[in-house]
Order: structure tokens, then sequence, then C-alpha cells
């Protein structure tokens, strides 16, 4: 799931570069990826065991879609006359936060190896 996590971060910081690059191309349209749903990424990685409704009342199971991360129009709040969607203030924002989900991403993942080399032991 850390993987999937960090090329989705990856391809984020790739569509936003690109806005930023042509915030001032007319007629551009700035570009976002989907947000990544936790449930469809933990049932795509998780058990093989499915979970069973025992009653009607209660809210099934949802699937997973396990595609890669495909960039989708996201104007941002303002439109220039030229039709170029792109406000870099929030590019910017975009590009800020997806740089500290990133960076928590990669400490997970080494503490996760940390756990690793400690479950393994002392080396002989």
């Amino acid at each position: 799931m850390i993987k999937d996590r960090m090329h989705w971060l990856t391809e984020r910081q790739r569509v936003l570069s690109q806005n930023v690059a042509n915030a001032d191309t007319p007629g551009y349209a700035a570009r976002d990826l989907k947000k990544q749903d936790f449930g469809a990424v933990l049932n795509a990685h998780g058990p093989v065991l499915k979970p069973v409704r025992t009653n009607e009342m209660h809210i099934g199971p949802g699937g997973a879609t396990g595609t890669k991360p495909k960039s989708e129009e996201r104007p941002d709040s303002e439109t220039t006359p030229t039709g170029n969607s792109v406000v870099l203030e929030e590019q910017m924002i975009k590009v800020a936060e997806t740089q500290v989900d990133y960076e928590m991403v990669t400490g997970l993942y080494s503490k996760s190896l940390g756990l690793l080399r400690t479950a393994l032991g002392p080396r002989s």
C-alpha cells in the first residue's frame, strides 16, 4: 500500500508541475488526480477473505479499482480571459501538500523496514 501511495504522489507531483509550467498557456485547463480511495486500496491489498453481509440492513463491502492514476481536468477557482484555469497559488499549495504527504509516506516506509530488521534480529 505504501508503494501505491508513493506512486500516486509522484504522479500527482508530475501533473501539478505540468499545471505550473502551463500557467500562461491560453486555454489550458488545470489537471489533478482523483483522490485515492483508502478503502479501495485496502481491498486491493487486503486479505483474501471478504466480509459477508449478515443482515440486509448492513452496508455491503465495496470493490477495489486497482488502476493506474489518471489525471482529469480540475479547474481552479479562477479562469483568465484566455481560458487558462491555472492559479499558481493554488497549485503551489497542492505541491506543498503532496510533498508533505510524500515525506510522511517515506517515513512510514523507513519505519516499517526498521521493524522488519528488529524482527529478524541481530546478524551473527
